[in-house]
């Protein structure tokens, strides 16, 4: 039978309740829409609680910032096994997931936000950028990259956050079309760098001998040649 006695929570627990919470509210709405009193609201307590555990609403936002970017780089994390273009849907799949269930707090984190600018800040989104970096190096099977195909990764990767916020701004284009058209970027990218480096050519040889008639490798040139046609 309950006694209807609220159980107390544990310094640890307190803070990682209201980081959920306050993640939950930065998800639906833009980090500076979202007030320090909503939180205590959504969490059963006090405004003064809060500051409690947190100094401000600053290191709350950097707090929820470092849960959600390691859930980030989570979603770069794919099995080596399989054609090389699915396995990069499968990863933008993840990656599109995230951005939709975060929406307001990825465009507040990538356009501007309470804490953009802060060294804290600064310090998470890099360490998302290089572990989606370092998942792309090592689906190539490459540990220490030349320089054309460190320009080629980089550039993709600050091209899906483009692409993901573009898309967030009235989801105009469908999702799927632009998950497939980012695994084609990559592809194109990494053939236009083939034509002025060597080693470049080696390795896109080595992204494609495997792929299938019906990948997404394969239906980029099926499209290209379509449009000569």
């Amino acid at each position: 039978m309950s006694t209807g006695v609220r159980r107390r929570m544990g310094v640890e627990e307190r803070r990682q309740q209201l980081i959920g919470v306050a993640l939950d509210l930065f998800s639906r709405r833009s980090p500076d829409e979202v007030s320090i009193d909503e939180i205590a609201s959504a969490a059963g307590i006090s405004r003064p609680l809060v500051y409690h555990y947190f100094p401000g609403k600053l290191s709350l936002y950097e707090a929820a910032l470092k849960r959600a970017s390691e859930d980030l780089a989570g979603r770069f994390a794919e099995p080596h096994e399989g054609p090389l273009g699915a396995r990069l849907l499968r990863v933008m799949g993840r990656f599109f997931d995230f951005v939709d269930e975060h929406g307001p707090g990825f465009s507040a984190l990538m356009r501007g936000g309470p804490a953009v600018g802060s060294s804290a800040t600064n310090a998470l989104i890099d360490s998302v950028r290089q572990a989606a970096y370092e998942q792309i190096l090592s689906h190539l099977g490459v540990t220490d990259a030349p320089p054309r195909l460190e320009l080629v990764v980089r550039s993709w990767i600050s091209l899906a956050e483009s692409t993901a916020l573009i898309w967030l701004d009235g989801r105009r284009i469908p999702r799927a079309e632009l998950e497939v058209q980012l695994v084609h970027d990559f592809a194109a990218l990494a053939a236009v760098s083939a034509v002025y480096d060597e080693g470049m050519a080696t390795l896109l040889k080595g992204m494609v001998k495997d792929e299938p008639a019906d990948g997404p490798f394969a239906e980029l040139v099926g499209r290209l040649i379509a449009l000569g046609s």
